[in-house]
């Protein structure tokens, strides 16, 4: 089963390559914000249940969804890329084992224990 959610994460980071190649941005941008949703991480300076919420706001995929739906409707390519990122990174996120993260700490996530 793991096999197969890591396949399914690919297939997402693909679609998120693909619709980052659809906006006028050039490809050291990707790059460049690919890991800025791990910003997220610093909410654990507050402690786990601030961490866990913030690290889980940038790591949500239906929110970059969301984020990008709004920049396509508004013709805003800026939106769009914040949306294609957030989406993108948390998928390869959970291709690497990254899940969302409980409340008990960084390393329990909805995907299993970091580092077993």
């Amino acid at each position: 089963m793991k096999f197969t959610l890591k396949l399914e994460e690919l297939a997402m980071f693909l679609v998120g390559i693909f619709a980052f190649s659809q906006l006028d941005f050039a490809w050291w941008s990707f790059l460049a914000l690919f890991l800025a949703p791990d910003l997220g991480m610093l909410g654990y300076l507050f402690g786990n249940k601030p961490g866990a919420l913030l690290y889980n706001t940038f790591h949500h995929k239906g929110l970059a969804i969301l984020i990008w739906l709004v920049g396509f409707g508004l013709q805003n390519e800026v939106i769009q890329l914040i949306g294609v990122i957030l989406f993108a990174h948390a998928s390869f996120d959970r291709m690497l084992g990254y899940g969302l993260k409980y409340e008990t700490g960084f390393k329990y996530t909805h995907l299993g224990e970091i580092g077993k």
